[in-house]
């Protein structure tokens, strides 16, 4: 899911995002940046703002598959020679974003210094994420993979801060990215506001104490 920032938090290498090149552009809340089965050419740094991406099997709904904030990659794949998009991409907020070309991030890559280095240990985490995120999904009933979905959202899944502020995410895009539905998502998030896991005005406040709600339910 969230790939937290890793590599600002652990190198800081691509803080301004300067050295990846490319250019950066705005975007408005809820604009799309690009469509499931374009052409994907470039991949994309996120310097402010947050990213949704949702994913349309053939013949089902579509369904959030990631939320992204600063210092996050998304289109990445297309460095592993995947010639399409296999998602869509919408701001989630005013973000500015740099785009950059899939030739340009290949050269850095094969530099192997202390930025290619950081950028294939995010993507393999990235990777790892996507992994842990499958087996939550067999293993985990819904309670739980909200508060898993929430403390990664806030970045408080392992150590930390006490708490952790993130932008108001709607019950609907929730559900899907737990695979349940919006009442349920209702229900669980009045349940962790009585439990004082999380409080939320305008800005939604995730507590590390959500973690109990992983071996409670």
């Amino acid at each position: 899911m969230n790939h937290n920032g890793q590599l600002a938090s652990h190198l800081g290498v691509f803080n301004s995002g300067a050295s990846l090149g490319g250019k950066v552009e705005q975007y408005r809340d809820k604009q799309k940046i690009y469509t499931q089965g374009e052409p994907a050419l470039t991949l994309f740094y996120i310097q402010h703002g947050g990213v949704r991406l949702t994913t349309r099997p053939k013949g089902q709904p579509a369904a959030v598959t990631a939320i992204l904030g600063v210092h996050d990659f998304f289109g990445e794949v297309c460095l592993a020679g995947y010639p399409l998009r296999m998602s869509t991409a919408v701001a989630m907020t005013e973000s500015s974003i740099r785009t950059i070309k899939k030739g340009k991030m290949i050269q850095l890559l094969r530099k192997k210094n202390l930025a290619s280095n950081a950028l294939v240990n995010y993507l393999l985490s990235s990777l790892k994420k996507y992994q842990d995120h499958v087996a939550d999904l067999l293993t985990s009933n819904a309670e739980q993979r909200l508060a898993r979905v929430l403390l990664r959202l806030a970045h408080l899944e392992k150590n930390g801060s006490a708490s952790a502020e993130i932008p108001m995410v709607s019950h609907q895009i929730l559900a899907e990215m737990v695979g349940t539905t919006r009442p349920r998502v209702n229900l669980f998030m009045n349940r962790f506001r009585k439990r004082g896991y999380i409080h939320y005005d305008g800005i939604l406040v995730v507590h590390k104490s959500l973690r109990k709600a992983l071996a409670s339910s």
